[in-house]
């Protein structure tokens, strides 16, 4: 899945927990570096003030920088959330959008941190904004990278 950033994004617009929350994944470039996600506001998927559910807010940005990472960084390591914190700006209507950016320098430290076998906890935020690009929510990704450990040979019996 990770090997073609058309059938990723394909792949990740059927998931059904994105499918009925209305989330789509608008981009993806071919190296991963670059996500767009949109919430748009559909009959059903909104809470009793006719806003987005908070919950939705966040399940749009919860596993792109994990995903991206992983795609980047290839089999030999583990990427996992570590924490989350979303502060709500503003109510969300109508479409939301956020963009997801890894830059050279975060591959390279992530890499760097983790060369001897140490994890790495970095940190990403992302924002959440409207149509008029007014910021609903500010979301905080810390992610916890390391190598896999080498798998040692069996010995001979």
């Amino acid at each position: 899945m990770y090997s073609n950033a058309t059938v990723f994004r394909r792949a990740m617009n059927l998931y059904r927990p994105f499918l009925g929350a209305g989330i789509q994944i608008s981009h993806v470039s071919k190296d991963f570096r670059e996500i767009d996600v949109v919430l748009k506001k559909l009959p059903g998927n909104g809470n009793a003030f006719g806003t987005h559910f908070g919950g939705s807010l966040y399940a749009m940005v919860d596993p792109f920088y994990v995903l991206m990472f992983v795609a980047v960084l290839g089999e030999g390591y583990l990427v996992w959330d570590k924490a989350a914190r979303i502060e709500f700006v503003r109510p969300g209507k109508g479409t939301v959008s956020a963009k997801f950016r890894l830059s050279e320098a975060d591959i390279a430290a992530a890499r760097e941190a983790t060369a001897s076998g140490a994890k790495y906890l970095p940190l990403f935020q992302v924002e959440v904004l409207d149509a008029k690009g007014e910021l609903v929510a500010k979301v905080e990704k810390e992610l916890y990278i390391r190598r896999k450990p080498e798998r040692k040979a069996k010995p001979a019996a």
